[in-house]
């Protein structure tokens, strides 16, 4: 086996390929012994995968996998891990937006003993928008889903063969390969870095796809939100009847017919939109469900190239 494989997935990054392949050659490869590069295109529309050929003439130890569409990056890293043959795996962007040096960092803490090494942002370049987006996220799921994850999160790792083949028996979908990792437990370790702003290329980060890994994740590792749904439930029934005990009382007490048309109707569609919020989240669930039950592959290859 070798000793360690370092997995990229790929999206529409054709310029930043050459440039990230170079840093590596320069700043990792030449302080490994033994590695294996794999290179996953997640069903990229330019040229990437043509640029991912021509780099595998120049080093044998590139691995290449093309996925038959984009199912997204977290499927594109697990097609990358449960191809890996190396000892550990190691996973980092191809932006060049975390530091390639990140990964001797994390494979001296794995030399150590450490089966999971994640690679924190201590800080990162960009608008204060996206880092509140980004700081928000991870506070909410640190505060409602698993507590152990890092304050500023991660999108970088190291881990073990053996963590490996337990996420390998993880059949989910529609959830966070972050979250699984921290849900698996083993001993790990944490190294930090500051995250820099995107110099070549666009970012297909969108904002509908971090809604949707949003939701992911606090589906997948929370029971809050539906939790929250019945306790508000719970309170708006004892308000309502509370209320319905004191309109019975002041009818027979006082005689008098109280004027509320406008507070019947706020009412009315107030429970109106709980109830849809409701059906709205439950929803949501039983498709997760439904999709599970399917039992599709998380990610289908189209080509592999060893």
């Amino acid at each position: 086996m070798k000793n360690l494989s370092i997995i990229i997935p790929i999206y529409h990054n054709e310029k930043n390929l050459p440039i990230t392949f170079q840093v590596l050659k320069d700043k990792v490869l030449k302080n490994l012994s033994e590695y294996e590069i794999i290179f996953v295109d997640d069903g990229s529309k330019d040229a990437s995968y043509e640029v991912m050929q021509k780099l595998k003439k120049q080093n044998n130890n590139i691995k290449l996998i093309k996925l038959s569409r984009n199912f997204g990056s977290h499927a594109a890293i697990f097609a990358g891990l449960e191809h890996a043959t190396g000892n550990c795996a190691a996973v980092i962007s191809a932006d060049l937006q975390d530091d390639p040096n990140i990964i001797l960092q994390m494979y001296k803490k794995w030399v150590e003993g450490n089966q999971v090494v994640l690679a924190v942002r201590k800080n990162r370049e960009g608008s204060w928008f996206q880092k509140f987006l980004s700081n928000t996220y991870y506070k909410i799921f640190q505060k409602i889903a698993i507590s152990h994850m890092p304050k500023n999160g991660f999108d970088c790792f190291l881990i073990d063969q053996k963590v490996i083949s337990v996420l390998s028996q993880i059949e989910e979908k529609n959830s966070t390969i972050m979250g699984q990792i921290l849900w698996c437990g083993f001993k790990r370790d944490i190294i930090y870095y500051v995250r820099k702003a995107r110099e070549v290329g666009k970012s297909r980060w969108t904002t509908s796809k971090k809604i949707k890994l949003f939701i992911d994740s606090i589906l997948s590792f929370s029971y809050f939100p539906i939790r929250a749904v019945s306790v508000f439930g719970l309170i708006v029934f004892m308000l309502s009847f509370s209320y319905s005990i004191f309109l019975i009382i002041r009818k027979f007490i006082g005689g008098t017919s109280i004027q509320g048309w406008t507070t019947l109707v706020v009412l009315q569609l107030l429970v109106f939109g709980v109830q849809m919020l409701v059906l709205g989240l439950i929803g949501e669930y039983l498709w997760r469900t439904l999709d599970a039950s399917r039992k599709r592959p998380v990610y289908v290859i189209e080509i592999i190239e060893e």
